[in-house]
């Protein structure tokens, strides 16, 4: 993909989509970012909105015509709008905005004869125990009467979707799946991934909440790693019909990531832990992965891609985004009180 392409970004006011948004306009791009601001906010496309090559429409993409009507001279979809993990409830919100959502996108992309680039996610790896994933290892998910599975099973849905448009219907696509993304403009809850409760937890002076045993695994990519390997796969034909992790290979237990975050953030007081059974995570039922890690041999070979950012640099500059954010918030409360 060359430079001047005009590229509709789903999810644009969310933690990746204003990312991607601002790389990509840094590289001359065209991008029209749509969002339902359920989850995502209007402060992270601050950037992004000083630039006269970006628009913002508030919208809901299970809404074709609404987004149809947005999506003029579009070349390329990058389309990162999704309901995470059903944590707090709300499997069918996720389900079906997941599944109707892909849909639209996938039904514009095929209209317009755009690229489609989808981010998935690792969870569709599910209780694999055969790490390192790769992209052709097995998906194994556990039972359909666990929420939780929710996520990733409409993830493989859509995955099928984009491999079903491009044999019925000759669709350009990608699949990336995403591992444990971080970093600035994060969700502060469980959304935004465990690093971000740890976070706060430590600047509340509270214990942090480990789920389970905390010996579980995980890998974690800081956001500008992401970003530019989902640039490297918008922007590369060597990605077309491929599914591809991007990801850091870099593996840490929950409770370890707990005492470097604790570590990095100058905290005056000891690490407290606090363990929650699964059991007990929202009165229902919960399954945990025991261990997340990508292979990335093809990302390497076929993008030139490999995470550069290291944990502790990441963290650092995660936990200085993320005091800063709480202060401001709590300036303005006590101003209101």
């Amino acid at each position: 993909m060359h430079n001047n392409k005009t590229v509709l970004v789903t999810g644009a006011a969310g933690f990746l989509g204003s990312h991607l948004c601002d790389a990509l306009l840094a590289r001359g791009h065209r991008v029209i970012g749509v969002d339902d601001l359920s989850h995502g906010n209007r402060e992270n496309l601050e950037r992004a909105s000083q630039n006269p090559a970006f628009s913002f429409h508030v919208l809901d993409i299970s809404d074709a015509a609404a987004l149809a009507d947005v999506s003029e001279g579009i070349d390329v979809i990058a389309h990162l709008a999704a309901f995470k993990i059903p944590r707090y409830g709300n499997r069918l919100g996720t389900l079906l905005v997941n599944s109707q959502g892909s849909l639209n996108v996938l039904e514009l992309a095929r209209e317009r004869r755009a690229k489609f680039v989808f981010t998935s996610t690792s969870d569709v790896y599910g209780k694999n125990p055969n790490v390192p994933f790769a992209e052709t290892s097995e998906c194994v998910l556990g039972a359909s009467t666990v929420p939780r599975w929710a996520y990733a099973a409409s993830k493989i849905f859509d995955e099928h979707l984009a491999f079903a448009f491009h044999e019925s219907h000759g669709v350009n696509i990608t699949v990336l799946r995403i591992f444990g993304s971080y970093g600035p403009r994060q969700h502060l809850s469980w959304w935004g991934g465990p690093q971000s409760v740890f976070i706060d937890a430590i600047m509340q002076n509270e214990a942090i909440p480990i789920h389970g045993s905390g010996l579980q695994t995980r890998s974690f990519t800081f956001v500008s790693d992401t970003v530019a390997g989902i640039l490297a796969a918008l922007e590369s034909s060597a990605a077309s019909n491929q599914i591809i992790n991007i990801g850091s290979t870099h593996e840490i237990t929950i409770v370890e990531l707990a005492k470097v975050i604790h570590s990095l953030s100058d905290s005056t007081e000891p690490l407290r832990l606090e363990f929650i059974p699964y059991q007990k995570i929202n009165g229902q039922e919960y399954e945990d992965v025991l261990r997340r890690i990508p292979d990335v041999r093809k990302a390497e070979a076929l993008l030139g891609f490999a995470a550069k950012v290291s944990l502790e640099e990441g963290l650092r500059q995660t936990i200085e985004w993320q005091k800063a954010i709480r202060n401001a918030q709590n300036t303005v409360e006590a101003g209101v009180r």
